[in-house]
């Protein structure tokens, strides 16, 4: 079983913040040497949603590289759509958890979870109904 690896050029950037959380939460749960999953699925009101999830199911083609000592694992679909990518972990009086900035995304819903990339259907949709 081989699996696709990019180490010199990452599809996305993990920033220190993004990986320590990663690895408090890994810590905090005793869940050992998981990776981080990051993906793309269908849905949220802009079109796409983003997803992360910690897991040691790696599949033969999946894109498997690591940044700041966590694992980052991402399918060939998520990948086209991850390009460039940057995985953030921001901590504020109002909130805290991951933001991802993507520059494929040409407008995102209000909270950030949602986007939509230049090859969409919903030209239109600006995000600005997001209900989030």
């Amino acid at each position: 079983m081989e699996m696709l690896t990019q180490n010199e050029t990452a599809v996305i950037t993990l920033t220190p913040a993004a990986a320590n959380a990663v690895q408090e939460l890994l810590a905090k749960r005793e869940l050992g040497d998981l990776a981080l999953r990051v993906f793309v699925s269908g849905g949220g009101c802009s079109g796409f949603q983003y997803g992360m999830a910690l897991e040691d199911n790696i599949r033969e083609t999946d894109l498997v590289s690591e940044q700041h000592g966590v694992k980052i694992v991402i399918d060939e679909i998520s990948i086209n759509y991850l390009q460039g990518a940057n995985v953030d972990y921001i901590d504020e009086v109002m909130g805290s958890g991951f933001k991802i900035e993507n520059p494929n995304a040409v407008s995102t819903c209000g909270c950030g979870s949602s986007f939509r990339t230049s090859g969409d259907s919903a030209e239109g949709n600006t995000g600005g109904g997001c209900s989030c």
